[in-house]
């Protein structure tokens, strides 16, 4: 039942992941700054397309493993667990650097950029192991898949918001700046969060089916 999926927590650690820097967001950062809104948005809707393509893959096929072997879906949370552990590590690590963001940027039509932010986000292996701890964290064994496509959905939408945000506020030149300047205390609150999300799903209890 959608009542034992930990909607708030499956959101809050997404928006964590999806909103701290990485190859998408460096990636909307230089295109919208070097090359305006509208290429902005439009390699932020391939990204969330690509993200969306893995969350499913994610919740379909974890969820086969949870009704079958429960015992695998324990091997996955603790991957899981350590994986955004790594992640934790990383953001820390950069909210200690003082060194400026590395962007690249995207050229092209608009076709062409959402492309290249569709192909950016399935070419990413960390994204199916982010979605597979997404998952793992609050999912409980046995969840159905209407359950599972509204957690798709959700989080499908939340990302979309952020992808897009990200390209309208990168866009404005004022906006970036005042990002840029607060990004390591942004950075640390993200190293929090992902090690909380961690220990959550190391001390969670798991519920058979």
């Amino acid at each position: 039942m959608l009542l034992d999926v930990n909607l708030p927590l499956i959101l809050l650690a997404a928006l964590i992941a999806v909103a701290s820097p990485g190859p998408a967001t460096l990636a909307l950062a230089g295109t919208s700054m070097a090359s305006g809104r509208a290429s902005g948005l439009a390699l932020a809707a391939g990204i969330t397309t690509g993200s969306l393509t893995w969350s499913v893959a994610a919740a379909m096929g974890l969820g086969a493993v949870m009704l079958a072997h429960v015992w695998i879906f324990e091997m996955v949370r603790y991957f899981g667990a350590a994986y955004l552990m790594y992640l934790a590590y990383k953001a820390a690590r950069s909210a200690l650097s003082s060194k400026d963001l590395a962007t690249k940027s995207f050229a092209g039509g608009k076709r062409s950029l959402y492309a290249k932010g569709l192909a950016l986000h399935l070419t990413n292996p960390k994204a199916i192991l982010f979605f597979g701890s997404l998952f793992s964290l609050g999912v409980p064994a046995g969840t159905g898949v209407q359950d599972l496509m509204i957690v798709i959905a959700a989080v499908g939408v939340q990302s979309a918001l952020v992808f897009h945000g990200y390209a309208l506020l990168f866009s404005s030149q004022s906006m970036t700046r005042i990002y840029l300047k607060l990004r390591r205390g942004f950075e640390g609150i993200f190293a929090v969060g992902f090690g909380a999300a961690s220990i959550k799903i190391l001390t969670a209890r798991i519920q058979s089916p």
